[in-house]
């Protein structure tokens, strides 16, 4: 045949081949990338090797339908898709079988704005919203996997395939949720998976249902955080507590599938038994230490030490200390342990007794001053308090800040000790004896004394005569002229002479006189009959008023 002839016939058959038709295709090469398809023309076509699943069961000299998109492109090489063949074949074929609602067997073959290409022979789209019921973050990983897929729509205008992943799982669930809600009792122990971590639990996959596993149900013991017993994606054995079947809800626990630690809890720490923990937590008013998984026990601040003055547990302690104690009292139905701490050692209050007894004159300094009294150090961490009424025989002191101050040595005797309450009573007076026993000894009526001007109130002034003993002027005494204002005439600090008027062991008060100083025996007789009657009449006048006066100022 000559040489014209073979280009005529290749011309015809070059004319036959027919843009947007089917036409076989001799494979002559493949490459690692692409196949090289020859299909009769003036040249060669190459496909992409991404259009077929499998390019190791292709074989040279074997014969493929390819879709012809163009005769020549650019470079005047045949535009050829092997994969658009198989799916303008399989369009026909796709439409006899497959109906909406229908389940079909795909492959996810790429990732496209909005969801999958996924192929089930011809392409078909699943949008991101029906890849899982919840939508994932990444749709990278569904690329080269095959599922089952539920058909949604089905254009035939436009040759487009809707499918969803989704509705097929939803209708598993559903189906498996009936399942399961039938065949669980509370008291079973099922298998799950941590689906999501809240902060008041965590939702449980039983594989067709959520089951919620509340915080309270996950240990025994103390969990501030779920995330602190669970992690994402973990499986656990948890015990059904309830089954709702008309809510379709089911709780779960997970502490409830070991022992109770709190059931035998007097057996394993008994009144008294030392016992090892760790601190977890600190209040304000203690420590609770973990002595066994599950189990805290609660060291009061008052139990921490016999003498060191604790204001908060934070002080000595901090989370995650390794403590020992002893177990002071249990309440089972509370689930409460006491312990102390300051139980490990001696008690030093146990020898105040035989180092303080009563009488014993002790030494030590001013810790404290409150209204009341001043605490007294007599050794670390115990103290006494002087009252503010056994500071003086004499003094009516008013507050003990009158008489001593923070950090001042003092002298006293021991008069009572309440173990108990661990409380020393101490007194300063008792060093000395008591002059209002004796005040005759002092004084008697018609004596002139001096004093110093003590203090200044609106009825008189308060004098103090020797050994500290006051006197008491009042306004009508101090003049024979009327006197409107005692400040007038009288300054705090001023030396005066004044004869004594009255004596009132009961009342322990002295009455004196400045301008009786100076009198005869009857006028003094006479004065001291009128202050009698100062006295009697029981107005503002007498003299416990004045006393009383000064007193609240």
């Amino acid at each position: 045949m000559s040489s014209s002839m073979q280009e005529l016939l290749a011309q015809s058959s070059f004319d036959s081949l027919r843009e947007g038709s089917i036409i076989p295709g001799v494979i002559t090469e493949i490459r690692q990338n692409e196949v090289v398809v020859d299909i009769g023309g003036k040249s060669e076509g190459v496909i992409s090797a991404a259009e077929f699943v499998d390019l190791g069961e292709l074989q040279i000299g074997s014969t493929i339908d390819v879709f012809l998109e163009k005769l020549e492109d650019r470079q005047g090489n045949p535009l050829l898709s092997y994969d658009k063949a198989q799916q303008k074949k399989n369009w026909e074929n796709i439409l006899q079988k497959c109906t909406e609602g229908s389940i079909v067997a795909g492959r996810v073959r790429a990732k496209v704005k909005g969801g999958l290409i996924v192929s089930i022979g011809v392409d078909s789209f699943l949008p991101a919203s029906h890849v899982d019921i919840q939508p994932p973050k990444n749709l990278d990983q569904y690329v080269g996997q095959t599922y089952d897929f539920k058909v949604l729509k089905i254009n035939l205008d436009r040759k487009n395939i809707v499918l969803s992943r989704r509705e097929l799982i939803e209708e598993q669930r559903t189906a498996k949720r009936r399942a399961l809600l039938d065949r669980i009792a509370p008291g079973q122990v099922v298998r799950g998976t941590v689906k999501n971590i809240t902060d008041f639990g965590a939702f449980i996959d039983l594989d067709g249902m959520d089951g919620l596993l509340h915080i309270t149900d996950m240990s025994w013991g103390r969990v501030s955080h779920p995330s602190e017993v669970l992690k994402q994606g973990e499986e656990v054995d948890v015990m059904v507590i309830e089954v709702n079947r008309e809510k379709e809800r089911v709780s779960l626990g997970l502490k409830q599938t070991k022992k109770n630690p709190w059931d035998e809890i007097d057996r394993k720490f008994p009144v008294n038994a030392k016992v090892r923990g760790k601190v977890v937590n600190l209040v304000p008013y203690g420590a609770f230490v973990e002595i066994d998984e599950g189990v805290e026990g609660l060291v009061h601040v008052s139990e921490m030490s016999w003498t060191k003055r604790i204001a908060k547990p934070s002080d000595i302690l901090k989370v995650g200390d390794e403590v020992e104690a002893v177990v002071l009292g249990i309440n089972k139905d509370e689930q409460k342990i006491s312990l102390g701490m300051r139980q490990l050692e001696p008690n030093p209050w146990d020898m105040v007794r035989h180092n303080y007894p009563v009488g014993a004159h002790v030494r030590g300094k001013v810790r404290n001053i409150t209204t009341y009294g001043a605490f007294v150090e007599l050794e670390e961490g115990i103290d006494g308090m002087v009252h503010v009424s056994d500071m003086s025989w004499t003094r009516k002191v008013n507050h003990p800040s009158e008489v001593l101050k923070k950090g001042d040595e003092v002298d006293a005797i021991v008069l009572d000790v309440d173990v108990q309450q661990q409380r020393i009573s101490l007194g300063m007076k008792q060093l000395a004896d008591d002059p209002w026993t004796n005040i005759d000894r002092y004084f008697r009526i018609g004596d002139v004394v001096q004093g110093t001007v003590t203090k200044i109130t609106s009825f008189g002034a308060f004098v103090e005569l020797k050994d500290h003993i006051d006197g008491l002027v009042h306004i009508s005494q101090i003049t024979e002229e009327r006197v409107e204002k005692v400040k007038d005439v009288l300054k705090p600090g001023q030396v005066v002479s004044a004869r004594v008027i009255k004596i009132d062991r009961d009342e322990r008060r002295i009455g004196l006189s400045i301008k009786a100083a100076n009198y005869s025996a009857d006028e003094l007789a006479a004065e001291v009959a009128s202050y009698d009657h100062i006295k009697d009449r029981g107005d503002l006048m007498n003299l416990g008023a004045i006393i009383d006066e000064a007193t609240n100022k």
